[in-house]
């Protein structure tokens, strides 16, 4: 390839300006979506590879058995730090806890604003653990002072502007810490997020610091290990194993629950590599801690295969067009070898032609991605600032050239085969039989594609708007959930708040709740037995008196709390579900009503209840999770309220913002709709869905385009034999008819490839959901008939112009 021939290539785009918009801008189009997925992808496989010689960082991991159907949780007892700092193999060991639990943050006034911090307590190993790094300052004393503070360079900037921070002071829950080291902030892609790091000596510490250094009450905290190259893990996973089993602390289970546990451990240990604990999607979140962002392996692999089948229908796409191009140019392809031109100086053309069509769609695919990018990080809920770097450009230039390469291929060998002297006389524009097959083949794949993009889209789309519409058994519309900073029954604060929104015109009422139904920050169990019977653990929802009144729920037997009759953290009365009923034995949940059930307190302490109800299942957990036993109890330590509006839930949020800073100055109002929670259960199959419908889309216009170019084609090679029908009597219906039914055979192999690959795409999916929607199979045919409709729109030009063709034209061609 030569320079000039860049020039002649350009010269040739230019003189079809309809030709070169639609190849350029279709594969410019196919290939910005690609790069996006592609960034993707990426960005979600390089979680937490920022941190040093992290393919050998585990985070430790335990699943309390006491309930058999309990999930695996990345948090473990904090006395195996000390554990797996000593057992063999082991390189090194930290421990980290959020600064306030469920996620809450801290809160700190800086020139009398309110900021929320996301902040980590640590031990002095983490920072060398992650490879953490001052910019400024002095990170070692920042987490050793008990006023010290380390945050991140972007939170500098949010906290004190264009400021340098360092020196700067700030006050956090009345006590005010200054700003000792500033840090670089870590990647979006990290399972460890972090904006500010405070050390165990912190004055904000007090409550953790004993347990964070000792690990003697067993409690749960985040543990890390670094291990040796080589190291075996089954060794340090048992050496982990025997701390926890022979911890005093963890030892003390009631004599029913030891029976129940058979032979099993109380609590199982694991390790979860750090590098892969995006993908760990089978941890969940307790009250210490959220599960923090996660995702399935298998879905972000398929949005990797959607890329590349976008990417790959463009250049089929392309490379139709082109053949064409070159079938209508043979006569200039014939001239030229007649005047001497080798057919590897023809061959070099055609390629310098496809590489420039290609650069030109790599450079608009690279403007449109950046474009894009803002509403695609939306899309995925993910930042993706970094996405577009130099290394990522580089390698999607790259691609470019090796597209360019690849689609210059089939065109390339059509002109190569152009008989001259065919040509010269007008014989040779007919194509070769086998070229033609290719191209319909690809054609089909195309559509095929595009149909069985659209059949997933729509199943997955229902499914989703079916899940948030799908009844938690109350009406959410009216009410407004609001986290306090503290529990309600033991701060005066959160008492004066409660009070005063009640007294408040505008508001129908104030529930205490332990968390927001349908948001699983503070799950826990109970083991709960009959007199003489074997104990059942069960999940437990701390509620007020006026919880079922204020969300209209009505019993399926007995009563349920009412505030007239109950007095609030009352211990004996018992509300249990019909699930629960069953699973304690009784005969049918009636016949719990007024019978007493047991547990053992933390005190080891019997503790008798009493069923006065049976309670209707209220959907805590999302349609893919069964319904499970569930026990409701009196009790107003919970820091979730739950407040019903009188009138206009717009208005009750106002209500809320103007009476919050009475009762707390320094604390920052968290508000959420009960529908908004709900409907977070299924944020990510929303995401899904709509990625979906964008490839969707993208894909339908690439097949509508290389139908358009079959069919055209279609009329071109059948010129003749039209005319000849024509001649022959035939009406312009029939002409039309052989253009769509061409196609339409076309259109229905490419149902027959498509759509059973996306019924068992779509199988695969609804299997994750233990309710349904309505499905069945109407998202196939609907699939089919809108690909069938686009399909015909690309030919109805060209079964028109064939209706219109005239015969002396038609024969002097």
């Amino acid at each position: 390839m030569k320079p000039r021939d860049f020039r002649i290539g350009w010269r040739t785009l230019v003189q079809e300006p309809a030709y070169s918009l639609v190849v350029v801008g279709g594969l410019g189009l196919g290939f910005a979506a690609a790069l996006l997925l592609f960034g993707f992808v990426r960005y979600s496989w390089q979680y937490n590879h920022h941190v040093p010689d992290v393919d050998n960082v585990y985070v430790v991991k335990q699943r309390y058995n006491v309930d058999p159907k309990a999930p695996w949780f990345d948090q473990a007892p904090m006395l195996l730090h000390a554990a797996a700092a000593g057992a063999p193999g082991v390189a090194g060991a930290t421990l980290y806890l959020p600064s306030r639990p469920q996620g809450m943050g801290l809160t700190a006034s800086v020139d009398g604003r309110l900021h929320s911090l996301a902040s980590q307590t640590v031990l002095p190993g983490f920072a060398s653990m992650l490879g953490v790094r001052a910019l400024r300052g002095d990170l070692k004393a920042a987490l050793e002072r008990p006023e010290g503070i380390a945050i991140t360079g972007e939170l500098a900037e949010r906290l004190y502007g264009g400021a340098d921070a360092l020196g700067r002071t700030m006050l956090v829950e009345g006590k005010t810490l200054r700003v000792d080291a500033i840090l670089r902030t870590p990647p979006a892609n990290t399972t460890i997020p972090f904006e500010a790091l405070i050390g165990v000596n912190s004055s904000l510490a007090a409550d953790v610091r004993e347990e964070m250094l000792t690990g003697q009450q067993g409690w749960w905290g985040k543990v890390l290990i670094r291990v040796h190259p080589g190291a075996s893990l089954p060794a340090i996973t048992a050496a982990l194993q025997r701390a926890v089993d022979e911890a005093p602390a963890l030892r003390k289970q009631a004599p029913e629950v030891k029976q129940r546990l058979g032979g099993r451990k109380a609590m199982d240990i694991a390790l979860g590599p750090l590098g892969e604990a995006y993908f760990d999607t089978g941890v969940t979140a307790n009250f210490i801690d959220g599960a923090g962002r996660r995702a399935n392996p298998v879905a972000v692999a398929g949005l990797g295969a959607i890329a590349v089948l976008i990417l790959a229908l463009a250049a089929v796409n392309y490379i139709n067009l082109a053949a064409v191009r070159v079938l209508r140019r043979q006569r200039e392809v014939a001239m030229r070898k007649v005047l001497g031109a080798s057919v590897r100086r023809i061959v070099a053309q055609l390629l310098t032609e496809s590489m420039l069509v290609s650069m030109l769609a790599t450079l608009i695919g690279l403007l449109l991605a950046w474009m894009a990018l803002p509403l695609f990080s939306a899309l995925v809920d993910r930042r993706l600032d970094g996405m577009l770097s130099a290394q990522n450009i580089a390698a999607a230039l790259a691609l470019g050239v090796l597209l360019g390469l690849l689609t210059a291929a089939y065109p390339a060998w059509i002109a190569a085969r152009v008989p001259p002297s065919k040509a010269l006389a007008g014989r040779g524009g007919a194509e070769s039989a086998g070229g033609m097959r290719l191209r319909r083949v690809m054609t089909v794949l195309q559509v095929a594609t595009a149909m069985g993009f659209a059949s997933v889209t729509l199943a997955i789309a229902w499914q989703t708007a079916y899940a948030m519409r799908a009844s938690p058994g109350f009406d959410p519309s009216a009410l407004l959930i609001i986290d306090l900073p503290e529990p309600s029954r033991y701060g005066a604060q959160a008492r004066g708040f409660v009070a005063a929104l009640r007294a408040r015109p505008g508001v129908d009422g104030v529930a205490i709740l332990q968390d927001a139904v349908g948001r699983n920050t503070d799950v826990w169990f109970r083991e709960l037995k009959r007199p003489g019977g074997a104990s059942v653990p069960m999940e437990m929802k701390l509620v007020s008196a006026n919880f079922f009144e204020q969300y209209r729920i009505r019993p399926e037997s007995g009563r349920l709390y009412d505030p007239r009759l109950d007095r609030e953290d009352d211990p004996v009365p018992l509300i249990l579900n019909a699930i629960a009923a069953r699973e304690l034995g009784f005969s049918n949940p009636t016949a719990a009503l007024g019978q007493t059930v047991l547990f053992t307190g933390f005190d080891n302490k019997v503790v008798h209840k009493r069923v006065i109800g049976i309670a209707p299942d209220l959907r805590f957990q999302s349609l893919r999770e069964p319904q499970r036993a569930m026990a409701y109890e009196l009790g107003t330590g919970g820091t979730t309220l739950s407040v019903r509006a009188a009138g206009s839930p717009a208005r009750l949020e106002a209500v809320v913002r103007e009476v919050w800073p009475r009762y707390f100055p320094d604390a920052i109002l968290k508000t959420h709709g009960a529908a908004d929670i709900l409907a977070a259960n299924y944020a990510e199959d929303a995401r899904m869905a709509r990625l979906l419908a964008l490839a969707t889309g993208i894909a339908l216009a690439i097949a509508a385009f290389g139908t358009y170019v079959l069919s055209a084609h279609t009329v071109q090679r059948r010129a003749r034999e039209i005319v000849l029908r024509k001649l022959h009597g035939a009406g312009r219906g029939a002409i039309g008819l052989l253009v769509v039914r061409e196609i339409g055979a076309l259109t229905l192999v490419s149902a027959a490839i498509g759509l059973p690959l996306a019924a068992v795409a779509i199988r695969r999916y609804l299997a994750t959901y233990v309710e349904h929607a309505p499905i069945g199979h109407w998202t196939l045919p609907l699939a089919l008939a809108c690909t069938l409709a686009i399909a015909f729109l690309a030919v109805a030009r060209h079964a028109w112009m064939a209706m219109g063709m005239k015969p002396a034209e038609a024969l002097r061609g």
